[in-house]
């Protein structure tokens, strides 16, 4: 007795008997190669569709040997900045090995979030090099659309991890909704204190402009007090030392004597908590950003009230395994995959997964 079709052996071979063609102009529709007509490339894909097709391309990229190199840019962890950047690494180094036994490398490289120019030099000598897919945190605007604009002309894709830039077509972008969580900083805000008081909104770093992401979360808290018309007011602190901190704050302090809340807008919290604590402003409710250690500590000592976290070491392990399902892979990825918006407070930090 004749077997039914739908038993018979299926694979490239199956594939190409059936569409009357070479096992090699299979392959390159497998792949998205050139040198197929559209109506062979149609029947082909129909039979593949037909058959419920998966090709082993994990197996195939064992057999070729062919190496897949990756690369990340991020901000590099120094004295003059916090450690929050340890984590978003962490997650890379789990995902590179995870992925590093089908071919695939994952080059690590650092930049000083202080210095546009090491950006810039570490840009331009990552284009000469041969490179499959990037990994990226945007802090300079200007420089890192410049930079992603080439890499779109070599058919390089890349991926955002911590901030996004509005407008470019990158792979994905993941990381937090900048813009609600400043929104929720301000319902906690608007919970714990009287509704009458001012606010206060830092933005510590050396280049607030090209720190997009700080300026959002600006935005997300200033449209929760929209409706309220509560006072807010905003100071920029491009000092980032603890003395040039604490000079500043002693004098918008002394200036507005009814701020009763202060959010930090990146995960230099805990130095205003050290201010507060040296002063004496125990009334004072303090929300910032981030798991990093000194902020957990300010935390645990009830001298921070609220961290908002976004899982940085899920954001840089996605980041790559991103760059890997689309490339190995093959299969398509989200286009935005926004980070669940964790509040921490002193009494659960213990049992937080970062």
């Amino acid at each position: 007795m004749k077997k039914k079709e739908a038993e018979q052996p299926l694979g490239v071979k199956e594939i190409a008997r059936r569409a009357n063609v070479a096992i090699a102009t299979v392959d390159r529709v497998i792949h998205n190669r050139p040198g197929v007509s559209q109506k062979t490339k149609s029947k082909i894909e129909s039979i593949i569709k037909e058959l419920n097709y998966q090709p082993n391309i994990l197996a195939q990229r064992l057999a070729s040997r062919n190496v897949l190199r990756l690369v990340t840019l991020l901000p590099e962890v120094s004295s003059a900045e916090t450690d929050f950047w340890t984590l978003p690494v962490a997650g890379i180094k789990k995902a590179e090995e995870e992925i590093k036994q089908f071919g695939v490398k994952v080059d690590k490289y650092f930049f000083d979030l202080n210095d546009r120019k090491s950006f810039v030099k570490i840009a331009k000598q990552l284009l000469k090099e041969p490179i499959d897919g990037i990994l990226l945190a945007p802090s300079f605007i200007e420089e890192s659309t410049s930079f992603i604009r080439a890499c779109s002309k070599q058919n390089i894709p890349y991926v955002f991890i911590n901030s996004d830039l509005p407008n470019q077509e990158s792979l994905c972008y993941i990381g937090p909704d900048l813009f609600h969580s400043g929104y929720q900083a301000g319902q906690l805000i608007n919970f714990c204190t009287t509704r009458n008081s001012r606010v206060l909104v830092l933005n510590i770093s050396r280049e607030i402009e090209d720190h997009h992401h700080l300026l959002r979360k600006e935005e997300g808290l200033r449209a929760y007090f929209k409706e309220t018309k509560r006072p807010v007011v905003k100071v920029d602190i491009r000092q980032t030392d603890q003395h040039s901190i604490e000079k500043e704050l002693a004098r918008v302090m002394k200036q507005y004597a009814d701020i009763r809340a202060v959010f930090v807008t990146n995960s230099r919290v805990s130095a205003v908590s050290r201010y507060l604590e040296k002063t004496g402003k125990h009334d004072l409710l303090l929300i910032g950003y981030d798991f990093t250690h000194d902020n957990v500590i300010s935390l645990d000592q009830g001298h921070i009230d609220f961290l908002i976290c976004q899982q940085p070491q899920e954001q840089g392990y996605r980041g790559v395994m991103a760059l890997y399902q689309r490339l190995v892979l093959k299969m398509p990825v989200d286009k935005t995959y926004f980070m669940p918006i964790d509040i921490i407070t002193k009494e659960n930090h213990a049992f937080y997964r970062n």
